[in-house]
């Protein structure tokens, strides 16, 4: 069940970027994202529209989205963890991620803006 969730979810969040006229390249990134993130856990943690433990993907998007660094910056804290940044709830490193991981993830969450 939780797998045809996963991939109902993948589907979604590809037809909403259809429909806001992205290219094809960045429809794959959208799938590729939003599949690992839901594959490594970070929504347990975060939620695309709204703060759950951690703030919401789209606020962290806007945050973001002005600075030259950014898939950089994302990618540092994605793997190395942060603390204090959007409150008190720290975000672990994740140790678990490959380099390649962590920038597609970081590249996904700057789509959501």
């Amino acid at each position: 069940m939780k797998s045809m969730s996963c991939t109902v979810l993948a589907a979604a969040a590809v037809l909403a970027a259809m429909s806001i006229g992205i290219s094809p390249a960045a429809h794959a990134e959208v799938a590729v994202g939003l599949a690992l993130a839901q594959q490594q856990n970070c929504m347990s943690c975060h939620s695309v529209a709204r703060p759950f433990m951690g703030p919401a993907l789209h606020d962290v998007a806007a945050k973001y989205a002005g600075r030259e660094d950014a898939a950089a910056y994302l990618k540092h804290k994605i793997l190395d963890g942060s603390t204090g940044v959007w409150g008190p709830v720290p975000m672990p490193a994740n140790t678990q991620l490959t380099p390649e991981q962590a920038a597609a993830l970081a590249g996904w969450v700057l789509t959501l803006k």
